[in-house]
């Protein structure tokens, strides 16, 4: 699979200097975790879930979730368990393969459906990537992550991933948190090669104090929850190679699905009368936050985002690949020749790039890049946003 992989080859080649690379579920970690983009979270109760499956990965979705946990009813559990392994076995018997699918993960509730899952699943858990672990703490999350691993070995599998969810209230309370991060962090690193991203559960953070953000608000304009994801980062997704990739929060707010933007898509890209037609659909159907959000997202440390409708999947990708002239800087900065360090004025003569204090950054945009390519001089946002949405 690859980003953009859904639009032709001709388009791709029209919008990209360096086109996003193909990966799969034996590509590394770092790959992989960097690649996820915007997980797209879906019921496990779903009647036709594989069909959604197949149809969302043709709409140019990489990861998703198969939820058991808040997305349904308590009484719904035992439904849903039964209602993945039809739909798992369904997948199968139409020949689709891990190469032909986005990434799956299941989010439980509890460590013991993990082996449980496992067993029922059987030879179609092939077409699993791993696990999704809710309010994920140090007294939690070793059982949680022991049960990653039986299941893996029981199952014969290369590699089950897990994705802690960073959720509880003992994260927000001020003389908690500090601890609570910590046990995080001591319980992550001995199950590093198994833990693929952190994910942030902004909705519990803001529950904990009756909270809910507007659409014109992002969760950086919630202080309170700003400050736990500012500490998250700082503690847990340092650039000195002890940081976990950390995960954008969720975007609560939709309209409808794509279709609202395609009387937008009529003219071309490039004009700039089209481009304003589609700035204005962003604001009406409530996605200007969403998109101000995502780039907070990056600026604070934080790559791909967890998403609950299909609308919101294609801005993220969007705004996930590289600019040309964040490639150019980022190339200079990285040049054998630049390892002793030393100031240079940028190709795009707007900016000093600093070798050393810039190096990490480079070094994360140049992964970046690998997965979600690196855009043409002359394309933006808007151009990448339209091509996905033409599908």
């Amino acid at each position: 699979m690859r980003h953009f992989g859904h639009i032709s080859p001709t388009v791709r080649k029209d919008l990209f200097h360096q086109e996003p690379a193909e990966f799969d579920l034996a590509s590394p970690a770092r790959t992989l975790a960097a690649a996820l983009g915007a997980t797209l979270y879906s019921p496990a109760v779903r009647p036709r879930l594989a069909d959604d499956i197949r149809k969302q990965a043709g709409r140019g979705v990489v990861s998703m979730v198969l939820c058991l946990e808040d997305s349904i009813s308590d009484a719904e559990v035992g439904d849903g368990e039964e209602n993945l392994v039809r739909q798992f076995a369904a997948l199968e018997a139409e020949g689709a393969g891990p190469e032909g699918l986005p990434l799956l993960f299941i989010r439980v509730r509890t460590p013991e459906q993990i082996p449980d899952l496992v067993r029922r699943l059987g030879g179609p858990v092939r077409n699993l990537a791993g696990f999704v672990l809710p309010k994920f703490t140090e007294s939690r999350g070793t059982a949680f992550l022991d049960a990653v691993a039986a299941a893996e070995a029981a199952a014969g599998l290369t590699r089950l991933y897990a994705m802690p969810v960073l959720e509880t209230p003992d994260l927000l309370h001020l003389e908690t948190r500090v601890e609570a991060l910590a046990g995080i962090k001591r319980t992550v690193n001995r199950y590093r090669e198994r833990v693929l991203a952190l994910r942030l559960g902004v909705t519990d953070f803001c529950s904990v104090y009756g909270l809910r953000r507007t659409p014109d608000m992002t969760a950086y304009d919630v202080q309170i929850v700003a400050g736990v994801i500012a500490d998250v980062v700082n503690v847990l997704s340092r650039a000195d190679g002890t940081g976990f990739t950390v995960t954008g929060p969720v975007w609560e707010y939709f309209r409808s699905q794509q279709r609202l933007f395609k009387p937008q898509l009529r003219r071309s890209p490039f004009l700039e009368e089209g481009v304003e037609e589609l700035r204005t659909a962003l604001i009406e159907h409530d996605l200007d936050g969403l998109l101000r959000e995502i780039e907070l997202d990056r600026a604070n440390g934080l790559l791909g985002k967890t998403c609950i409708h299909p609308a919101h999947v294609t801005p993220v990708h969007a705004l996930s690949v590289v600019s040309h002239e964040e490639f150019s800087d980022a190339q200079d900065i990285l040049r054998p020749e630049r390892g002793g360090g030393g100031v240079m004025r940028s190709a795009y003569t707007n900016k000093m790039n600093e070798v050393k204090p810039h190096r990490a950054w480079a070094e994360r945009t140049m992964l970046r890049a690998e997965v979600f390519g690196v855009a043409k001089e002359e394309v933006g946002f808007v151009d990448l946003l339209t091509a996905g949405l033409q599908v």
